[in-house]
């Protein structure tokens, strides 16, 4: 594990260098926005999405340069929906990742324009991800298009929306975390496969790896929001069941969510083990976030 523990703090540093290269200064004009986009994309994030973009691109036996404007790509684009997710209209938070939000610092109107630049930025740098001898520019913008759309992250948001003050079945609580957390995950995931020139039977699994992953990181997150502090969480701890959402833990208790997750994160190690050894760091990443505590 400290193998993996370097393992993470490297590709973290090296994310975090490339994220500072592909954004705009903020004395870039005009100066406010970009230190909006700033504020938030360099607030401490973990960098989970672009770390799993690499990781996959190397179990596929990609490299790393290619991959990286797909990692810094997700990491943009998943910034974005966290500024406009805590924008008043949606889920009205102060804090995000230890920091005051994009809208409390900035004003409501720059933070959705800062968000709409992190989107646009995502695009950008993901036409940037070299072609190989099976996918181009044109499959890794269109990959990133549908999460985006109303298919996945707008769609899942809507639900999300739409189900605050109900008791939502499990199917439909699914749909909002398959649609949100779980396809933002899994394209994370396949952008690093596609950079590499991964098979067919590699980017199935690699799918199937990411679904059931997301899932497992969302069930964690829901039980989070109710076992742990704000101080810790780096947001504000008890929204859910202050804007009386439906969770996992809402459903079906603590315990048994906590077994779910666990019984996600299994059925991803098992779509992986075509890749051997080249699976070791996504197994090690799938477990990492299971066992977080933030």
């Amino acid at each position: 594990m400290s193998d993996f523990k370097s393992y993470l703090a490297s590709r973290c540093a090296a994310i975090e260098t490339a994220l500072h290269e592909a954004v705009p200064s903020a004395e870039t004009r005009p100066a406010t926005l970009h230190k909006a986009m700033r504020h938030s994309l360099f607030a401490g994030g973990k960098r989970l999405r672009p770390v799993l973009c690499l990781a996959a691109a190397e179990a596929c036996g990609g490299d790393l340069t290619a991959a990286m404007p797909a990692a810094c790509a997700v990491e943009c684009l998943h910034t974005y929906t966290l500024i406009h997710d805590d924008l008043p209209s949606m889920d009205d938070d102060d804090f995000r990742r230890g920091v005051p939000t994009c809208h409390k610092v900035y004003g409501e109107g720059v933070a959705v324009l800062a968000g709409d630049a992190l989107q646009a930025l995502a695009f950008e740098l993901v036409a940037r991800v070299p072609a190989n001898a099976r996918f181009d520019a044109a499959h890794y913008v269109r990959e990133l298009a549908v999460t985006s759309g109303s298919l996945h992250l707008i769609g899942g948001q809507v639900a999300d929306l739409e189900g605050e003050g109900k008791q939502l079945p499990m199917e439909d609580l699914r749909y909002v975390h398959e649609s949100k957390t779980a396809a933002l995950l899994t394209t994370s995931i396949l952008l690093g496969a596609l950079s590499a020139g991964a098979s067919d039977e590699q980017v199935d699994a690699l799918r199937r790896f990411g679904m059931a992953t997301g899932l497992a990181f969302q069930v964690i997150d829901d039980i989070l929001d109710v076992t742990q502090t704000s101080e810790k969480l780096g947001k504000s701890a008890g929204k859910d069941v202050a804007a009386a959402k439906s969770t996992f833990p809402a459903l079906i208790g603590l315990d048994a969510s906590r077994d779910e997750a666990k019984r996600l994160t299994a059925e991803a190690h098992a779509a992986i083990e075509i890749f051997g050894e080249r699976g070791t760091h996504l197994r090690h990443l799938a477990d990492y976030l299971l066992q977080r505590d933030y």
